[in-house]
């Protein structure tokens, strides 16, 4: 069955703001939890994490460009990031973009977001990817061949025990019958799931199937119209409206001589992306590491963008 999450962000333009955690804030990881709160005050709709269990040497394999850092960069597990941000912040959202879920067990994974999204107020969002690294499989036990169907056993059981109470589940190496896992995400349908990855036959299908979003990977980064028309097709294809599925696109910031963010130009992309369908912005912005420098950076650039697309909070 198609499934369509209500609570997933609908027509509303949106802000998030990517924090690769990769190393260690120059004021220490104290930092990272103030800028959280700053990107909270400021008004930016959505935090997002990335993940890395471990790293090997082959850095080759990464498709998104030059890889951010080196074997030894120095990753955070991104639930219990998520889990610390949650009891600092109030309103902004809080992402995985992406979590490699196939790396954890489907019925702990379940829990683990259910509780994330109870404790935070409904504010979590997932989002997934198979991952590109050989390493990470091998280093869990875990055929990498074999991690498309990883991921899908993982999100189909999510769905079924965020939804059933009792809960029943049969694949080729997996069963249970007759099982409660409580308490439900606090969001109606469960945690919304945005599925990330170039649009081949398998992303295609884990959109249709589980996707409130999608996060353009490899070539569609750069070309984000062509593969929004691709997704639309595919949902329609399958019964599912468009209307509220959610595409994340990159917002990065242009600065000024001095450094400092050029907000003006910044924005002058935004309206087209809008008009290809980009819903959700991923802002790539360097901040000052005093807490207060920072809030006012991201509150300028919050208003712009809600200037921009015509929103009014």
């Amino acid at each position: 069955m198609p499934s369509s999450n209500p609570a997933a962000p609908g027509p509303t333009l949106t802000l998030g703001l990517m924090n690769f955690a990769a190393s260690a804030p120059s004021d220490g990881w104290s930092g990272l939890i103030d800028r959280a709160r700053a990107a909270d005050e400021a008004g930016i709709d959505r935090i997002l994490v990335v993940d890395h269990v471990v790293m090997g040497e082959h850095l080759e394999a990464y498709e998104g460009g030059k890889f951010p850092t080196g074997p030894d960069g120095v990753w955070l597990e991104p639930l219990t990031l998520l889990s610390v941000l949650a009891g600092v912040t109030s309103g902004v959202r809080l992402g995985t973009g992406i979590l490699i879920a196939p790396l954890r067990r489907p019925v702990v994974l379940a829990k683990a977001l259910a509780t994330l999204d109870v404790l935070s107020g409904g504010r979590v969002d997932l989002g997934v990817g198979v991952g590109w690294q050989r390493e990470e499989y091998e280093a869990a036990g875990l055929p990498f061949e074999e991690r498309g169907r990883l991921l899908d056993e993982t999100l189909s059981v999510c769905r079924t025990l965020w939804r059933d109470s009792p809960a029943s589940y049969t694949s080729g190496r997996l069963t249970f019958d007759s099982i409660w896992c409580e308490p439900k995400p606090l969001q109606p349908g469960g945690v919304p799931i945005w599925v990330a990855g170039t649009l081949n036959p398998g992303t295609f299908r884990r959109i249709v199937r589980f996707g409130d979003g999608w996060i353009p990977w490899g070539e569609y980064i750069r070309d984000v119209e062509r593969g929004i028309g691709e997704v639309r097709e595919a949902l329609s294809a399958a019964g599912r409206d468009v209307a509220g599925f959610g595409v994340r696109g990159t917002l990065v910031t242009a600065r000024l001589a001095d450094g400092t963010p050029d907000v003006a130009k910044t924005m002058d992309s935004v309206p087209g992306l809008v008009a290809a369908g980009v819903t959700d912005f991923n802002l790539v912005v360097r901040l000052p590491d005093h807490t207060e420098a920072a809030t006012e950076v991201l509150s300028t650039i919050v208003g712009a963008f809600r200037e921009t697309v015509g929103r009014t909070s």
